[in-house]
């Protein structure tokens, strides 16, 4: 048997839909993307969103609007936690901004928020959620922090498409909020990203941004910047230094299919989870994530401890060898990264927890279609695994 990390949730729908752009003859982003992204804002509750060429786009596009609408000045300090995926980090390094990187919890995998008030300093700014691997964070703890201290939130969402924290989309609770739809995640567009926001300014910021700077995709009655009647004039005309973000057609296609199976992915997913815990419930030197409210449980983390402390490359080799699929805990503490030292940073008390991971950590993949034989059959190899070590 192989357990792969992902599964494939695509089916006629999906095929139709880029059957359906390959007719239109129409390749770069257009109706379908637009059609998306009200049709993703709706899903989700807010009023704007904005599709990308990727989750890490999204995370670019989020921080730079943030700049360019003077919500963030170059030099101001972001908060992060230690564990996360590259591109939580590099938009905000790449926008001139300052990382403050604070441990997570060992249990959800997420902040430690009982240690977010002694790592505020007088320049932090702005804090930047991660939901990982599709757990939320506490929000309660962390919103009410933002509200006393004046401090931004964004959320980098992109591993917790539909996570749900007290009622609410996870990517909804702060000012941004960014969601991948890469190949092997909840929902797949080849290549994607999403980010929303309920601020009509930023979204204008957004719009601009994501292609090259420039006017053409801005409303008439923009705050940000008054359009002429010349098209001719405003089809090539600039005023941000932005990129190009921009997702392609088919993208928008098939997320529009994907949007409608969300609900029944996610409730797959964690009905997996589920069965998932309660087998492993009892294990000795083991540790998976604890659930905060609703994960959408992107994966399954397991931290070693005890007698198998310092034995994760041969568990993983093992694994690998038995045909399981296994990745590190997103890029481990990733202050252990040596493209660290390009960075402005600082470090708030000691990353031991993100240690912990970084060395013992691992996950498994989770699947949008019940895969329960996947999980006995790693149950089953696991156990003798670690009986042998």
């Amino acid at each position: 048997m192989q357990y792969q990390l992902c599964d494939n949730t695509w089916d006629k729908e999906e095929i139709n839909a880029i059957n359906r752009v390959v007719q239109s003859n129409q390749f770069s982003m257009g109706k379908e993307v637009k059609q998306y992204e009200i049709e993703f804002a709706k899903k989700f509750g807010v009023k704007y969103a904005v599709m990308t060429s990727s989750g890490s786009a999204a995370n670019l596009l989020a921080v730079a609007a943030l700049i360019y609408s003077g919500y963030l000045q170059k030099g101001d300090e972001v908060l992060v936690p230690a564990v996360s995926w590259s591109t939580t980090y590099f938009p905000l390094y790449q926008m001139g901004l300052k990382l403050r990187f604070l441990d997570i919890d060992k249990n959800t995998l997420n902040f430690e928020t009982k240690k977010i008030e002694e790592a505020l300093t007088p320049n932090t700014k702005m804090i930047c959620a991660v939901n990982l691997l599709g757990n939320p964070n506490e929000f309660d703890i962390i919103l009410e922090i933002c509200q006393r201290k004046h401090l931004l939130l964004i959320e980098d969402n992109c591993e917790a498409l539909g996570g749900i924290y007290k009622g609410k989309q996870l990517g909804t609770l702060g000012l941004l909020g960014t969601y991948s739809t890469f190949y092997s995640h909840h929902l797949c567009t080849m290549e994607g990203g999403v980010t929303v926001t309920n601020n009509e300014e930023l979204y204008h910021y957004m719009l601009v941004i994501r292609a090259h700077g420039w006017t053409r995709n801005l409303p008439k009655n923009s705050s940000i910047y008054q359009k002429s009647e010349n098209q001719f004039y405003e089809s090539y005309h600039f005023i941000l230094p932005g990129f190009n973000l921009r997702p392609i057609e088919m993208e928008g296609a098939i997320g529009r299919e994907q949007l409608k199976k969300m609900d029944q992915i996610i409730k797959v997913r964690r009905e997996n989870a589920v069965y998932f815990a309660e087998k492993l419930s009892g294990w000795r030197g083991i540790r998976i994530q604890k659930e905060i409210e609703k994960s959408s449980w992107f994966g399954f983390a397991i931290v070693l401890e005890e007698e198998y402390k310092g034995k994760r490359d041969s568990v993983v080799k093992k694994l690998e060898a038995a045909g399981i699929e296994v990745r590190p805990v997103v890029a481990g503490n990733f202050t252990k990264n040596p493209v660290i030292r390009y960075m402005d940073y600082s470090i708030a008390g000691v990353l031991e927890n993100a240690d912990e991971v970084h060395e013992n950590g691992f996950f498994i993949g989770n699947h949008g279609t019940r895969n329960l034989d996947k999980i006995d059959y790693f149950l089953s190899c696991f156990q003798k695994i670690l009986s042998k070590i």
